[in-house]
């Protein structure tokens, strides 16, 4: 049964609750359903809701809502704009009362028990672009919006077969295939946003030599993907696959190189010893620091002081 709690959160559970909800028809599949936003027979909210719900949702952008807001920030969504929310992430969702038009979009839905124990089931970690914030949303020309709609309108016509033993199958695989189409259309924003991510790897670098010469490090230890992705104001998944892009090295990897070039710089400049160093990184094992730095250089540190 979908809830609203105490907090004025609607928690969807089911995808048949998703279409109660939306006053639509009962989904001929328990597990997976395709809305057309444009049919007249759907019902969508009239006010700002906030929603969460137990299942993976596909958007493509119409005219249904001026305002979707996941994570950190809002964001005024074009047509055309293809939204994906990971299960039991909340959204909200504010609605279009200015537009008299006929409302646009689709959503495709479908529960985690559906592709579980099939190969998309096990891959669902590399599509991360379900846990990107609202302003990281993806952009499609014409024609790539046109080849995610034929996909679903597949799905949407095996939904509206008798379910066979092929059904899953077929669905799910199809579903693979769309999302697979998205994550090649991200590599395309991401190649076309080149200022934008350059302008994040200077930022980036910034933000890293002013922890690194500040008192955090010694205090904290080292800064994560999450705090760094925070002070970017970008999701920690979209960060590391902005930097993977340009770079070939995700954030993680990012941190621990600048770590290797300040502990070089304290090794060749300083009598400091290699646990003075590590503790001063917030390292609370020398043995652990020494660890790391051979990891990226093929030398332990004393080696590397000796060898410089």
């Amino acid at each position: 049964m979908t809830v609203k709690n105490m907090e004025d959160i609607y928690r969807i559970k089911t995808i048949t609750e998703l279409t109660t909800f939306m006053k639509g028809e009962k989904p001929r599949h328990p597990l997976v359903t395709f809305i057309d936003f444009g049919n007249k027979n759907i019902e969508t909210t009239k006010e700002k809701i906030k929603i969460v719900s137990e299942y993976y949702s596909v958007y493509l952008k119409g005219n249904t809502c001026t305002h979707l807001n996941y994570g950190k920030q809002i964001y005024d969504f074009e047509e055309g704009t293809v939204v994906c929310i990971a299960a039991n992430q909340m959204c909200e969702v504010e609605p279009n009362t200015d537009n008299d038009e006929p409302l646009t979009g689709w959503g495709l839905f479908f529960h985690p028990d559906l592709i579980l124990g099939t190969t998309l089931g096990n891959q669902m970690k590399n599509y991360t672009y379900f846990t990107y914030e609202s302003n990281e949303a993806l952009h499609l020309s014409d024609k790539e919006k046109a080849i995610i709609t034929e996909i679903v309108e597949k799905i949407d016509y095996e939904l509206n077969q008798n379910i066979d033993k092929h059904t899953n199958q077929l669905i799910v695989s199809s579903i693979e295939l769309l999302l697979n189409y998205l994550l090649r259309f991200y590599d395309r924003q991401f190649i076309t946003r080149t200022k934008f991510n350059q302008d994040t790897l200077i930022r980036l670098e910034n933000l890293l030599n002013d922890y690194f010469n500040s008192s955090k490090i010694e205090l904290n230890g080292l800064p994560s993907v999450k705090e760094c992705a925070k002070n970017l104001n970008l999701s920690p998944n979209y960060l590391s696959d902005l930097l993977k892009k340009e770079t070939g090295k995700n954030t993680q990897e990012h941190i621990h190189l600048k770590l290797i070039e300040e502990s070089k710089n304290l090794l060749l400049s300083s009598n400091k010893s290699i646990s003075e160093i590590a503790y001063s990184f917030g390292y609370s094992s020398p043995q652990y620091f020494s660890k790391v730095f051979k990891k990226h250089t093929n030398l332990s540190p004393t080696e590397f002081r000796v060898s410089g």
